[in-house]
């Protein structure tokens, strides 16, 4: 009888847990301490204890020797092979949103394009328009498949640390690469949705290795 609201206590501390990694409340190489995540969410350890363990399963966090449990830090080969599967992933919805979007989900692609405007005090806020915009595009491709591989891509890009939108000039060059993505899906022209896609995202990643150069210091 207590088993089920246990475990829907776990998934509470799961979710809870994960959206503070996912939104860089907590930072990669930050420690999880069981006990006081425990105290803070007002939970007892056991829950905790599985909510990490679930996260440990997804990649999200891992043990450390002598440090115990910490958030996952990407390696340079694990950025080079995340950014490689992205531009696939979102060079094929952009072709298939070509193909399939309706007019309605074009216009609020547009909409959403005319609401991005470089905001270089406040990156975080273009970035959540970003990956709005990102997802919209996903939306239209209208391939539930693509779209759950593309939420798990999202999981393990949030590990990156700050957004690529903080490098100086990036954002009025993403905004540029958006509005090209957005008149070749306009036009029907897959080909062009395809290759607009690709570009923008080895132009994130570009943007991303000047990060972690200047990070390394």
């Amino acid at each position: 009888m207590n088993d089920k609201p246990r475990k829907l206590t776990a998934n509470e501390a799961f979710e809870k847990i994960r959206d503070k990694i996912l939104t860089g409340r907590i930072k990669p190489g930050d420690r999880l301490n069981e006990g006081e995540l425990a105290s803070e969410l007002g939970l007892s350890r056991t829950p905790v204890r599985e909510a990490i363990r679930r996260l440990e399963s997804d990649g999200l966090v891992v043990h450390e020797p002598h440090r115990g449990v910490t958030v996952n830090q990407l390696d340079n080969q694990a950025v080079s092979e995340l950014y490689t599967i992205r531009e696939v992933l979102e060079a094929t919805a952009a072709a298939l949103a070509a193909q399939h979007a309706s007019e309605m989900e074009i216009a609020a692609l547009s909409d959403l394009l005319a609401r991005q405007k470089p905001n270089d005090a406040n990156p975080a806020e273009a970035s959540r328009l970003n990956r709005i915009f990102h997802r919209a595009i996903c939306d239209g491709a209208h391939n539930r498949y693509l779209n759950r591989t593309l939420d798990g891509l999202a999981q393990s890009m949030a590990l990156l640390g700050r957004t690529t939108l903080s490098v100086p000039g990036r954002q009025a060059e993403a905004i540029e690469e958006h509005t090209a993505i957005l008149d070749a899906i306009a036009r029907r022209d897959a080909a062009a949705a395809e290759a607009a896609a690709r570009k923008h995202i080895r132009s994130a990643h570009k943007a991303r290795l000047t990060i972690l150069y200047y990070d390394a210091g």
